[in-house]
């Protein structure tokens, strides 16, 4: 069984594909993380999104 990693759904946040169960768009992650920021910071800050979620994207 596939493992669902990221979802698209126009009712959530227009479409933008976020970490499923959450409206915290992947992009956000990827922002953190370009920003220098660690995985840990963005778990704070986002405490919807699991860290299996954050290591199954990446």
């Amino acid at each position: 069984m596939e493992k669902v990693v990221v979802t698209r759904d126009a009712r959530v946040m227009g479409g933008t594909p976020v970490f499923p169960g959450t409206r915290v768009p992947v992009q956000t992650l990827l922002d953190y993380l370009e920003a220098g920021e660690s995985i840990d910071a963005f778990l704070e800050g986002f405490p919807t999104v699991r860290r299996e979620q954050v290591i199954a994207f990446l």
